[in-house]
C-alpha cells in the first residue's frame, strides 16, 4: 500500500509500504478520507509524541475490507462503513478504572503514536469503529474532531442564555461555533485574521464577527461591554489565550481548547481568577463522544460542508500538510485511493 510518513521532524516520506493485517479483535479498514489537524502539524513539528518513523492521520473514515480473530461476538461486518475512534485506552490503570480513558496512563492513538490514517489501509480495534450507513467518507471523517468539540462543551456546560466569544473560525472554530449555536446560548461572536473564514462563520449562526487585532478590542468590548459569559479558544496560539481573559465576563468561563505548544506559557493574574469567580477548563481529546457526534451529522445540526476545502492524493501528502498549515483553507484531507485527483481537487 502507499503511505504518508514522518520520518523524522520536518522529515516525510511517501512511500509504499506493507499492508497491515488485523489481529486478535480488530479490523482493516480501507480509508477512504483522512483529515489534516493541527496536531498532524505538531507531530511534524516534533513537538507532539513524536516516534518515528510514524504514518499519521486521526480523523478517518473508510470500508471494513477484514476482521482478525474476535474474542466475543461484533456486529461490525465487512463491507460496513465506518468512522474510527482513534483513542486507545487501557481499560485498566487508575484513570481508566475512573471512566477518565482520555486520561489512561498508558494513553496511545492510531495516527498519534501507532500508524494511522495517512495510507491505503489502517488497523483499528473493532470497538473504535462506529458504522456511518450512507453518511459519505469526507463527511463521517468528521466525527472525530466533532466528538472532540462535543467533549469539550460536555466540560463547558454553557448557562442558558450566555453570551459567548469564540477565538479562531478554522475548521475547528466553526465546528464548535455550531455546536455553542446549539447549547443555549444568546450570542455568538467569532473573532479571527481572515475575512473569508469570518464570512463562513457568518454563514453558519455568528450573531457577530470581529477582525483580529488592531480595533479588535474595542469592537468586542462594544459588542458586550462587561464581557462575555464564555470565552473559547480555537487557535492553539498562547498569546491569544492570554487575551482571553480581557473580555470574560465576572463569573465567566473559559475554555483552552485549541491545541498549544507543550512548552508554551502565558501571564495571569491569580489575583484576577480569585476576585472575578473565573472558572478555567481545559479538554484533552475525546471521551467516547463518537455516538454524539454522528448524530448531530446525521440530523443535520451540524453542516460540514462549508468546512471542506481540498482533497489530496496520498502522493501529495507535503502539499497537502504544507496547505493545511499555511491558514489558507479550511479542513484539507488525504483520499488514499484518488491518486487519479488533479489540483488538490478544491471544494465543490
Amino acid at each position: 500500500m502507499k503511505a504518508a510518513y514522518y520520518q523524522g521532524r520536518r522529515e516525510l516520506d511517501v512511500r509504499e509500504a506493507p499492508d497491515p493485517e488485523p489481529g486478535q479483535n480488530e479490523v482493516l479498514v480501507r480509508v477512504a478520507a483522512c483529515g489534516i489537524c493541527g496536531t498532524d502539524q505538531h507531530i511534524y513539528e516534533g513537538d507532539f509524541f513524536p516516534s518515528y518513523p510514524l504514518i499519521g492521520g486521526h480523523e478517518l473514515a473508510g470500508e471494513v475490507v477484514a476482521l482478525g480473530p474476535q474474542s466475543v461476538e461484533t456486529i461490525v461486518r465487512e463491507g460496513d462503513r465506518v468512522a474510527v475512534d482513534p483513542s486507545l485506552f487501557c481499560g485498566s490503570c487508575f484513570f481508566c478504572q475512573r471512566g477518565q480513558g482520555n486520561h489512561c496512563l498508558n494513553w496511545n492513538a492510531i495516527g498519534v503514536t501507532r500508524d494511522g490514517g495517512f495510507a491505503e489501509y489502517v488497523v483499528a480495534p473493532v470497538a473504535n469503529v462506529y458504522q456511518v450507513g450512507d453518511m459519505p467518507y469526507e463527511v463521517a471523517a468528521f466525527i472525530e474532531p466533532i466528538s472532540c468539540v462535543v467533549y469539550g462543551l460536555q466540560r463547558l456546560r454553557i448557562p442558558v442564555g450566555a453570551n459567548a466569544l469564540i477565538y479562531g473560525a478554522g475548521p475547528i472554530g466553526l465546528l464548535m461555533l455550531q455546536l455553542v449555536v446549539h447549547s443555549g446560548a444568546s450570542t455568538v461572536v467569532v473573532v479571527d485574521l481572515n475575512d473569508d473564514k469570518l464570512k463562513v462563520a457568518a454563514s453558519l449562526g455568528a450573531h457577530e464577527v470581529v477582525v483580529a487585532g488592531q480595533g479588535a478590542d474595542e469592537g468586542l468590548r462594544t459588542i458586550s461591554p462587561l464581557g462575555f459569559d464564555v470565552v473559547i479558544d480555537c487557535t492553539g496560539v498562547p498569546a491569544v489565550v492570554e487575551q482571553m481573559f480581557t473580555h470574560v465576563r465576572r463569573n465567566g468561563k473559559l475554555l483552552f481548547f485549541g491545541v498549544n505548544p507543550p512548552d508554551a506559557r502565558i501571564s495571569i493574574s491569580p489575583f484576577d481568577v480569585y476576585q472575578r469567580d473565573l472558572e478555567i477548563l481545559g479538554s484533552f481529546a475525546l471521551r467516547y463522544t463518537f455516538h454524539e457526534a454522528v448524530a448531530l451529522l446525521e440530523s443535520g445540526a451540524i453542516d460540514v460542508e462549508p468546512l471542506l476545502s481540498n482533497r489530496f492524493p496520498i502522493e501529495r501528502f507535503p502539499e497537502a500538510l504544507a496547505l493545511a498549515a499555511s491558514g489558507d483553507a479550511f479542513k484539507v484531507q488525504i483520499h488514499p485511493h484518488d491518486g487519479a485527483r488533479p489540483e488538490g481537487s478544491p471544494r465543490g
